[in-house]
């Protein structure tokens, strides 16, 4: 009788405990989105913001343990509403489109706040550079749509977009939005 209650009570616990870990998390399909960037120049501020974003977007917002977000951004989609200004900052010196067509942006490691917001820890690979950024961000969702919004800081000199300036400043402010639905 002992060995049938150990047998079940065990089983309960697989059960239980299994579901939690093999139940998937949600993916979602990107429906738009919205990537800007603010940079100081000769003591003006320059918005800028790229076109396309594309990638893999697995998340929870309660079961944490396996999200993973891998985007990419179209680096020859920059624009700053200025063409000469964008030519310039496609060529070599800046972006390198050509030899760096694509900013990756990828995570996997979440932590939820108090305040229900999160910080997301990301590797941002710019021009074959990868460096370790954290992200905090918030995210909704209601009816099957979500909406993910955050920004971060980076020092553009880490990445070699552009050289030392005391024109240029050497940090921007990266803004990004997605609204996302889930994937069927």
């Amino acid at each position: 009788m002992n060995k049938l209650v150990s047998i079940l009570a065990v089983t309960i616990l697989f059960t239980l405990t299994g579901s939690k870990y093999s139940a998937q998390n949600t993916e979602w399909t990107i429906e738009s989105s919205s990537v800007s960037f603010k940079i100081k120049n000769a003591g003006f501020t320059i918005d800028g913001k790229f076109g396309v974003l594309t990638g893999t977007i697995i998340f929870d917002a309660v079961k944490s343990y396996s999200n993973s977000i891998d985007v990419f951004i179209d680096s020859k989609s920059i624009n700053t509403g200025n063409g000469t200004r964008d030519g310039h900052l496609k060529k070599k010196e800046y972006f390198d489109v050509d030899a760096y067509p694509k900013i990756n942006i990828k995570g996997s490691c979440f932590a939820k706040e108090k305040d229900g917001t999160f910080k997301g820890y990301f590797k941002l690979t710019l021009k074959g550079k990868s460096k370790d950024v954290v992200v905090p961000f918030s995210f909704t969702e209601k009816d099957g749509k979500g909406i993910f919004k955050g920004a971060f800081t980076i020092n553009r000199l880490d990445y070699g977009v552009g050289e030392n300036s005391m024109v240029l400043s050497d940090n921007a402010t990266i803004t990004i939005e997605v609204n996302v639905i889930k994937k069927q």
